[in-house]
């Protein structure tokens, strides 16, 4: 079987809700980073094959399969044909195990897997036609229901569930999201992220440039205090969940260049890294998020690997609970998480976050001279994709 190289990530730097990125339409800021894509691999857009897009909000601007639009929005030809994945948080990442599955099989050798998601313009939930009922407006089925009596599929229950199983403190969390920001902070002024955003121009709402350009993660608060982050109030009556502890709604739009040997040859670059390993396995759709652990250890197992022989983890901040419960749970070295920072300071744009962590962690591997990386983030439904990469 051939194996999977990435040959370019990229992504915007993330904007808030109605902020900076906001006057962009979804499949047009896609665009952008498939463009940019072509650009830092020098590529040939006749030679892409194929772009697996995750979102999750399939409504409204996003719906339509957003994939096929982005492609037509971007410097893609239209021979190009593209597809949207829903697995939740891990939709971009899911697209990346296509796209390594599909070059890996040889029926391709250049595909695309990237994430958009504009949390300004189509707010969570809205997929649903239906009013609210049970957690991001999914309905449950009887059939659910029977087998999971009670179940909401509600992931600020499922946060505060595992903060409870995995005694994690009111001030562990509010610690936490505190550190994110400051990694996050030192991450910026030192320009680590300066390689892998793409700037784009601050639209207004009517989709006109403001001749500003959006380079900076819009939810970094450069001001932020342990103080301040401690004063917030739980979400839930009598939790310690917060929205300080949580990840920020966010807008943006992240992609990788994924091929084979066959593609590295036809494109003429040099590998950034290799997909060692790539899974992903179902949990407990009721505490839901605690699925990145029992998935990281399957991973481990299976590429025959120890927790210690990677460099570096991402493991996605949807709340506090998930990275620390993880890191209670595998043993890894705290120093190794997050190492810039995460979603509660750089924002979760849902499909997006797959591809968003891929091309963070694959720039950090370089930037520190290290060798493995381990991705994981829960998702809906109680999920958990892994990818493990080795820096070339």
């Amino acid at each position: 079987m051939a194996e999977a190289f990435i040959v370019a990530a990229a992504r915007t730097a993330g904007g808030r809700r109605n902020g900076r990125l906001s006057g962009w339409h979804p499949a047009d800021l896609a665009g952008q980073v498939l463009n940019a894509l072509l650009d830092r691999a020098d590529a040939d857009p006749m030679l892409v094959e194929d772009v697996i897009l995750g979102c999750v909000g399939q409504a409204g601007e996003q719906s339509n399969n957003i994939a096929r639009n982005a492609v037509l929005a971007s410097r893609l030809p239209e021979s190009v044909p593209a597809t949207s994945v829903d697995r939740q948080c891990g939709s971009s990442q899911q697209a990346i195990h296509f796209a390594a599955q599909a070059v890996m099989s040889g029926t391709m050798d250049v595909v695309i897997a990237a994430g958009v998601e504009s949390m300004s313009r189509v707010p969570m939930g809205l997929p649903s036609s239906l009013p609210f009922k049970h957690g991001f407006g999914t309905y449950v089925s009887p059939a659910v229901q029977a087998r999971y009596p009670g179940v909401e599929f509600s992931q600020f229950t499922g946060a505060e569930m595992i903060a409870h199983k995995y005694g994690l403190s009111r001030e562990m969390l509010d610690a936490y999201a505190f550190e994110s920001h400051q990694r996050a902070i030192a991450a910026t002024k030192a320009g680590l992220f300066d390689s892998e955003i793409v700037p784009v121009d601050v639209r207004t709402a009517e989709g006109g440039a403001n001749g500003e350009m959006h380079r900076v993660d819009e939810g970094i608060r450069f001001d932020a205090t342990l103080e301040g982050i401690a004063s917030v109030k739980p979400i839930q009556e009598g939790g310690c969940v917060t929205a300080a502890s949580a990840s920020q709604i966010c807008d943006g739009a992240t992609g990788i260049l994924v091929v084979n040997e066959r593609g590295l040859k036809t494109l003429g670059v040099k590998p950034l890294a290799r997909i060692h390993h790539l899974s992903v396995i179902g949990h407990d759709p009721v505490i839901m998020l605690e699925a990145p652990i029992p998935a990281t250890q399957h991973a481990l197992k299976k590429a025959g690997l120890s927790i210690d022989d990677i460099d570096l983890f991402e493991v996605n901040e949807a709340f506090a609970p998930v990275p620390l419960a993880w890191l209670k749970e595998t043993g890894a070295d705290p120093a190794r998480l997050n190492v810039n920072g995460g979603a509660i300071a750089l924002g979760h744009p849902l499909g997006a976050s797959g591809t968003k962590l891929m091309t963070t962690l694959v720039h950090a591997l370089h930037q520190r001279g290290k060798r493995y990386g381990l991705q994981t983030m829960c998702e809906g439904g109680g999920m958990a994709n892994v990818t493990i990469v080795e820096r070339l």
